[in-house]
């Protein structure tokens, strides 16, 4: 029988280099003798050579149905996890191990004393006192008295045996549903009736409406934003909690309201916010798919939300901008950061890569956990029932790799930039020359295959942008922050699968943008929209505009806002 040459992570079976050149010479045959079957008699009458090119054939061909089987069987476990298995890929470090991989040997260290028995016998933990109060501080309250009559307290203990205690006191959290309010207003109206202003009206000063001739307010507007972009409710399960409380408003009223506010009152906070973004030296962008019915193109094409946010390690002021766009074409980016001098975190997609070739100023890095992913996913595939097979894959090993270089990162994180710098310099870039020096070693040596030899290529084909990390400070190791930001598009998403127009998703973005970057920056997003929805129509001109400086006051970080748009209300 012909010999199967088998290679997996584990350990490899060398094949001979002169097979593969004999296999090289005949590949051009293969599909020819492929289409012959031969019967006994003809392999008979068959010459020496012809023999050997059928055989070296065959063996190229079950060398291939394996690497097939193979391939197909990780992807089959790949799907299966993602589907019944555990989709995080957080990774509990010790030592470089992960944690459901944790093996005694892998974290044992003679070195450790022993521990002191007063460090492991259980204590008695102490009651921190006073908790519920400072958990119900600042919210309204209410008080009830629950007395005892005179006539009760001698009926029971005869008259005047008895004498008042200290009182018993607790507390108790009531929950009220929405309440509704309508606002009747009368504008007060006179006429001249000589003198210089004769005929003419005057009427009394009334609030600018949010919508023309509209019985929506600011609290009502900002109710249906904060239910459909930061709770992810679609519009039609707001329409029918509405009914419920007897307040009917249908869901194109609503989506009619929310294009209007996003367009006339948010949009020009959402430009200003995108000039300051770009100020920033890092910024760190993603995208993800979705359903745009009615946009000119066949049913199902996918267009596209881009996220736009500052730097992780830039926590005073925050921000996060989605931008919907129809396609992935590089043309979106590098219109978005054509005036970006800075560094741009992302993952390995070309579309940003492009940008520093052809915008000067701008440079790329890269996103580690994009890195590790598919080192992850090969992991997943072999299981965890083969330990044997899984501590000696090349995946496994990367993983290690990886988990020592986020381990050190994980200790810098409250750092100055400076000083996380430094010590990036002194202690994880011995760790990173390690690995790209170790995972070329793996390519050239051992010929992995499937996710392994994916995950490889990723990392020695984007290493010098998975660098970069080492020479700034403030550019994180990945670009989970961009992905933290996009998370509750995606569970929207889930919720109302479509939008309906390009004019709504436009919308969707700008709402998205203000509610994302107010959460960012530990405000409460609907008492912030109502705060905006309350101010912005003061500050418009006649022609529609509002200056940027009128701005700056409601901004998300400005300290002038309300004290109730702090979250938590205490």
């Amino acid at each position: 029988m012909p010999v199967i040459y088998r290679r997996n992570d584990g350990g490899r079976i060398p094949v001979s280099s002169h097979i593969y050149c004999v296999s090289a010479i005949i590949i051009a045959e293969t599909e020819a003798y492929m289409a012959v079957k031969y019967a006994q008699d003809e392999l008979n009458k068959c010459s020496k050579q012809e023999l050997i090119t059928i055989i070296l054939m065959l063996q190229e061909q079950i060398s291939q149905l394996n690497d097939n089987v193979e391939r197909l069987i990780e992807q089959i476990r790949i799907a299966n996890n993602a589907r019944f298995g555990r989709r995080s890929e957080r990774m509990d470090v010790c030592d470089g191990q992960l944690s459901f991989f944790n093996e005694a040997e892998a974290i044992s260290d003679p070195a450790i004393p022993e521990p002191d028995p007063a460090e492991v016998l259980p204590r008695k933990p102490k009651r921190r006192k006073g908790q519920r109060t400072e958990d119900l501080k600042g919210l309204p309250e209410e008080s009830h008295s629950h007395s005892v009559s005179r006539e009760k307290l001698d009926e029971f203990f005869g008259k005047d045996n008895w004498r008042k205690m200290l009182d018993e006191h607790y507390q108790r959290l009531r929950y009220e549903p929405a309440s509704w309010t309508v606002e009747n207003h009368t504008v007060e109206v006179y006429v001249g009736t000589g003198g210089l202003h004769q005929d003419e009206f005057m009427r009394g000063d009334r609030p600018k409406d949010l919508i023309r001739n509209s019985i929506v307010t600011p609290s009502l507007g900002a109710a249906i934003l904060n239910a459909k972009y930061v709770n992810s409710l679609p519009l039609y399960r707001i329409e029918q909690e509405f009914e419920r409380n007897d307040v009917h408003i249908n869901r194109q009223t609503m989506a009619n309201w929310v294009i209007t506010i996003a367009t006339r009152y948010l949009d020009p906070m959402y430009r200003h916010l995108k000039d300051r973004l770009l100020t920033y030296h890092v910024n760190q962008a993603d995208e993800t798919p979705v359903n745009v019915i009615r946009d000119g193109r066949p049913a199902g094409t996918d267009s596209y939300m881009w996220v736009h946010r500052s730097g992780e390690f830039y926590r005073d002021k925050p921000i996060v901008l989605y931008e919907y766009q129809m396609t992935r074409h590089h043309d979106h980016p590098r219109e978005w950061y054509r005036d970006f001098k800075g560094i741009l975190v992302t993952d390995g997609l070309q579309q940003y890569h492009m940008l520093e070739n052809e915008l000067p100023g701008i440079r790329s890095a890269n996103c580690w956990a994009h890195a590790r992913r598919d080192f992850a996913d090969a992991c997943k595939a072999i299981g965890k029932k083969n330990q044997e097979l899984l501590k000696n894959s090349i995946a496994h090993q990367a993983l290690e790799k990886i988990a020592k270089i986020y381990k050190l990162e994980g200790d810098l994180k409250e750092l100055t930039a400076t000083e996380r710098l430094r010590r990036r310099k002194e202690d994880i870039r011995p760790l990173v020359d390690d690995f790209f020096k170790w995972a070329n070693e793996q390519l050239e040596t051992t010929l992995p295959k499937g996710k392994t030899a994916e995950g490889l290529r990723y990392c020695l084909n984007q290493e010098k942008y998975l660098r970069v990390f080492l020479t700034d400070g403030n550019v994180p190791i990945d670009n989970g922050a961009s992905e933290r930001s996009i998370r509750t598009f995606c569970i929207g998403k889930k919720n109302w699968v479509l939008i309906d127009s390009i004019k709504g998703a436009k919308a969707s973005a700008t709402v998205y943008s203000i509610s994302e970057t107010a959460k960012l920056n530990n405000l409460n997003p609907y008492y912030y929209f109502n705060h905006l929805l309350s101010e912005l129509p003061k500050r418009i001109d006649k022609d529609g505009n509002i200056e940027p400086d009128k701005l700056e006051d409601l901004l998300p970080w400005s300290k002038k806002l309300p004290a109730k748009c702090y979250k938590p209300r205490r």
